[in-house]
């Protein structure tokens, strides 16, 4: 009889044909992507060919920032009317940009290694972005060792909320320090002829792959929390 209620009211995630054709479509565009990086793109004529990290570097940052972002969207939702799908988003959201944050930083210090001769120094822009990490791991610790799913929710809804306000500063911070770290190359605050056409053709048809696969990401996680939300709520209702 359970298994009947929970297969009536769990939700179904996107499963078959559709999933497959998406998944290969992802497939076809990283090998695009990896061949645009490797191959197509010229080479940096002042950092040479290890300037190609920046293609797998600032991408998965971005995603990062984007993904903070729905962070405090559905946070603020969540705290204001108190519909759990907001709550799971946010949740969704959270690990999602520390897992990509988490590969832009790594992706940056295997770059700053030839570049600077270290893997990593405590300069304002990579100070932030640690603050930003650890704020958000923070986060996803909160949910986890909270006394109840509700009190997490709510506590963890105030840390992204409130770590959110680090993101611009991550992002302006080689603008408002002198910085080891590179200036913007696009933007409204980057200097014009930063980055080559083809460089910059590179770079958004990579930001395009990454947030493919962040959106993925993201609704997969967002349907896992929903099916474990109904079945602890069919496990109360039957205990």
């Amino acid at each position: 009889m359970l298994k009947a209620m929970t297969a009536a009211r769990l939700p179904v995630a996107g499963v078959g044909a559709g999933k497959a054709l998406f998944l290969a479509l992802m497939a076809a565009l990283w090998v695009a992507n990896l061949y645009m990086i490797f191959v197509w793109t010229p080479t940096d004529q002042v950092m040479g060919v290890v300037q190609r990290i920046f293609y797998i570097h600032v991408p998965p940052l971005w995603m990062g920032f984007v993904a903070f972002l729905m962070v405090f969207i559905a946070s603020a939702a969540y705290l204001f009317k108190g519909d759990a799908k907001w709550d799971h988003r946010a949740y969704a959201a959270a690990e999602a940009g520390v897992v990509f944050l988490s590969i832009g930083a790594i992706g940056g210090m295997i770059w700053a290694k030839p570049v600077w001769g270290v893997w990593w120094t405590w300069d304002p822009k990579l100070t932030t972005t640690f603050i930003l990490w650890v704020t958000y791991m923070g986060y996803l610790m909160v949910r986890a060792y909270a006394p109840s799913t509700r009190q997490g929710a709510r506590w963890a809804a105030i840390v992204g909320m409130v770590g959110f306000i680090n993101v611009p500063i991550v992002y302006l911070a080689a603008v408002w320090w002198r910085t080891l770290h590179p200036g913007m190359v696009t933007g409204p605050l980057a200097a014009g002829g930063a980055l080559e056409p083809a460089m910059r053709v590179t770079l958004y048809f990579s930001v395009l792959v990454f947030a493919l696969l962040f959106a993925y990401m993201v609704r997969e996680r967002i349907a896992q929390r929903e099916s474990q939300a109904a079945i602890e709520e069919l496990q109360s209702e039957t205990s």
